[in-house]
C-alpha cells in the first residue's frame, strides 16, 4: 500500500490556468505565504486523496528550471521539497510548455500532466493524442478545463498513480520536444473565432492603443465611482455603529487629556470627526477601513479580472516601446499597475524583471511617481472640493516626472534592458471562485500591511505633538518647508507620518486650512518624497542596501527640486 501523499506541487508556465485548477482542488482552504528567506508569495491549500489529507502548493509560474528571476528560483527549490508534481500544461501551446515538462521529468519526481485549456485547443483545431503523449512521457496525462471543471475528478484520481517519467531526455531538449509534438499533435484549419479576432485587435499597433485607453478609462471610472459608493456606505456604518462607542469613551475620558488625545484625538467644534480628530480609535481605524479599503478593493477586483481574462499581457506588449524609453520592457506595466493598488505588492512585482537595471528603475519609479490607491483617494478627497484643476496639476506633474526620471535613469544607470518575451494567452472567461480568492488574498495582504502602520503613525504623531517634538522639528525644517515649499511649519507632521502611511499624511493636511497652491505643492511632495516604510522594507529585500540608498537619494533630490520648482511656478502664474 502506498504512503499518503504529503505535498503536491502545482507547476507550470505563467498563464496556463494553474490558479483555477488550484481553486477547484482546494475549495476554500487557502492561505498565502512567503517562501522562506524571500518575499516571493505562493498559495497553499488542503485537498484529499482517497480520504488522506494532502497539501497542495501553487508554485510561482516558471518557464524553466534554469532560474532567471526570484520567482523561478523559488520554483526550483520547491521541486526538491515536493512529493508529487502536477504539471499544468497549456494545451494550445504544447511545444512551448513541454520545455518545463521535460526538465521536470529529468528530476525523477512522481508526476502527472494536466493538459489544461482543452476546450480552447479544440476550438483552435488542435487534436492531441493523449494516450500517445502519455506513452512518450511515461507519466499519466489527463485533459482538463479549469473553467468548466472538466477532467478535474480524473486528475484527482490520477494523482495517486503519479510516477517518474520514463522518457530519456536528450541533451538537446528541443529535439525531443519537436519529435513529441510531431507524433502526438495534429492541427486542422479553423476560421477565426470572435475571441481570436478580439485578441488580434487588442495588440494591433493602431487599434490596440485606443482599446487600451478605453479599458483604462472605464477601469478608473469604475474604481472612482463604485469606490466612492462603498466609502459612503462604510462612512454611514461608522456613524451609526462606531460613533456612539467613541463618544461614550470620550465622555469617560472627560473629553481631554493625554490618553484622550491618543485614543480619541482632538474634538472638532466639540465633536468627534473621523477624518480630522486623529485618534487611534477614530481616524486611525476610519481611514484604512472606510476611506482606503473601498478603493483598494475595487482596484484589486478590476486588476484580477483583467489578469484572468488575459488582457494584461496584451497591455504589456502595447506599452513596450514607451517602457523601453524608460529603461524597462512592457511587462513592467504589471508592477506599476500593482503599485496603484498598493506600493508593497508593486515593489514585490519588480522581481519579474530580469536585470538589476530594470529592477532598480522600476522600483524607484514606483516609489517616487506611482501613488497607491489609498493615497489617490485621499488626494481626490483633499483637492476634489477645489475643482478638477488642482487634481489635473498634481497628476500631470507626477506623470511628467515619471517620464523624465525614467529617461534620466535609463541614460545614466549601467546595464541592459532585454526585449519583452511573454506568452500571450487567449482571452477566456474568468473563473469567479478563483478570482474571488485572489481578491481576498490581496485584500488580506493589504490590511495586514496597512492597518498596523496607520495605527502606528497616528500613535507616534500624537505622542510627538504632546511632547512638543513636532513644534521643534517645524522650527528646524522651516527653511525647507516654509521657504522652499511655501507650506506652514505644521506640515512637518504630515511629512513624518508620510514615511509610515502616505494616505494618512495627506489626510493630515485637511485641518491646516492650506491655500489652493499649498494643497497642490504638499500633495505632490508627499507623493514623490518617500514611499511608506512597508514599501521600503520590500525594496531593501529586492534591491539590497546599496541600491536602496541610491534610490533614496534620488527620492530626496526629486522631492526638493519638484516641490520647490512647483511652488515657484505656481507663485509666478498667480496661483
Amino acid at each position: 500500500m502506498k504512503d499518503p501523499v504529503k505535498k503536491i506541487l502545482l507547476m507550470g508556465n505563467p498563464n496556463v490556468g494553474k490558479s483555477v485548477i488550484f481553486s477547484r482542488l482546494t475549495g476554500t482552504h487557502v492561505v498565502a505565504s512567503n517562501y522562506s528567506g524571500t518575499t516571493v508569495e505562493y498559495a497553499r491549500g488542503k485537498m484529499r486523496i482517497d480520504d488522506e489529507a494532502a497539501q497542495l502548493i501553487d508554485v510561482p509560474g516558471c518557464y524553466s528550471l534554469e532560474a532567471a528571476n526570484k520567482a523561478e528560483e523559488v520554483a526550483v527549490k520547491m521541486v526538491e521539497e515536493g512529493d508529487v508534481i502536477v504539471n499544468v500544461v497549456n494545451a494550445t501551446n504544447l511545444e512551448r510548455n513541454l520545455n518545463l515538462t521535460l526538465q521536470l521529468i529529468k528530476k525523477g519526481k512522481p508526476m502527472v500532466v494536466a493538459l489544461n485549456m482543452w476546450d480552447e485547443a479544440l476550438e483552435h483545431g488542435m487534436d492531441i493524442d493523449i494516450k500517445a503523449l502519455e506513452k512518450k512521457l511515461g507519466v499519466p496525462v489527463v485533459a482538463t478545463c479549469g473553467l468548466s471543471g472538466e477532467g478535474i475528478k480524473q486528475l484527482v484520481d490520477l494523482i495517486k498513480d503519479a510516477r517518474p517519467g520514463t522518457l530519456k531526455v536528450k541533451e538537446d531538449i528541443w529535439s525531443d520536444i519537436g519529435e513529441i509534438v510531431e507524433d502526438v499533435q495534429e492541427v486542422h484549419h479553423r476560421h477565426p473565432t470572435f475571441r481570436q479576432t478580439l485578441s488580434h485587435a487588442t495588440v494591433h499597433p493602431v487599434i490596440g492603443p485606443f482599446i487600451a485607453l478605453i479599458v483604462l478609462l472605464l477601469s478608473f471610472a469604475f474604481v472612482a465611482y463604485f469606490g466612492d459608493f462603498l466609502h459612503e456606505l462604510l462612512e454611514d456604518v461608522f456613524e451609526f455603529l462606531w460613533l456612539p462607542v467613541a463618544n461614550a469613551l470620550s465622555g469617560l475620558l472627560a473629553g481631554t487629556g493625554f490618553l484622550h488625545d491618543i485614543l480619541i484625538g482632538t474634538l472638532i467644534e466639540g465633536a468627534i470627526d473621523f477624518e480630522e480628530s486623529f485618534g487611534l480609535l477614530t481616524t486611525g481605524i476610519f481611514i484604512p477601513i472606510a476611506v482606503v479599503l473601498p478603493f483598494v478593493f475595487c482596484f484589486y477586483f478590476l486588476l484580477s479580472l483583467l489578469e484572468d481574462i488575459g488582457y494584461l499581457p496584451r497591455l504589456g506588449t502595447l506599452v513596450d516601446n514607451v517602457m523601453h524609453r524608460l529603461g524597462l520592457h512592457g511587462f513592467s506595466v504589471i508592477p506599476m499597475l500593482l503599485g496603484l493598488g498598493c506600493n508593497v505588492p508593486g515593489a514585490m512585482g519588480s522581481r519579474v524583471l530580469e536585470t538589476r537595471k530594470e529592477r532598480f528603475i522600476a522600483s524607484t519609479l514606483l516609489a517616487v511617481c506611482v501613488p497607491c490607491m489609498a493615497q489617490i483617494a485621499m488626494v481626490v478627497g483633499l483637492l476634489g472640493r477645489a475643482g478638477a484643476t488642482g487634481l489635473a496639476v498634481v497628476f500631470f506633474t507626477v506623470f511628467f516626472l515619471w517620464l523624465i526620471l525614467g529617461i534620466l535613469m535609463k541614460t545614466f544607470i549601467k546595464g541592459e534592458t532585454p526585449e519583452i518575451l511573454v506568452d500571450i494567452p487567449p482571452y477566456r472567461f474568468p473563473y469567479w471562485k478563483s478570482l474571488a480568492k485572489k481578491v481576498y488574498m490581496r485584500m488580506k495582504g493589504f490590511m495586514k500591511e496597512a492597518l498596523p502602520f496607520v495605527l502606528l503613525g497616528v500613535f507616534i504623531v500624537n505622542v510627538l505633538y504632546s511632547v512638543g517634538v513636532i513644534d521643534f522639528l517645524s522650527r528646524i525644517f522651516s527653511p525647507v518647508i516654509t521657504g522652499l515649499f511655501g507650506l506652514p511649519g505644521e506640515a512637518v507632521g504630515a511629512l513624518i507620518v508620510g514615511f509610515l502611511r502616505k494616505d494618512v499624511a495627506v489626510g493630515m493636511l485637511a485641518p491646516l486650512e492650506l491655500s489652493f497652491r499649498q494643497l497642490i505643492v504638499a500633495s505632490v511632495v508627499l507623493v514623490v518624497y518617500f514611499p511608506c516604510v512597508a514599501t521600503f522594507v520590500v525594496m531593501y529585500k529586492e534591491l539590497g542596501i546599496r541600491d536602496l540608498l541610491k534610490s533614496t537619494l534620488i527620492m530626496i533630490s526629486v522631492a526638493l527640486f519638484v516641490g520647490g520648482g512647483l511652488n515657484f511656478i505656481l507663485r509666478a502664474v498667480g496661483v
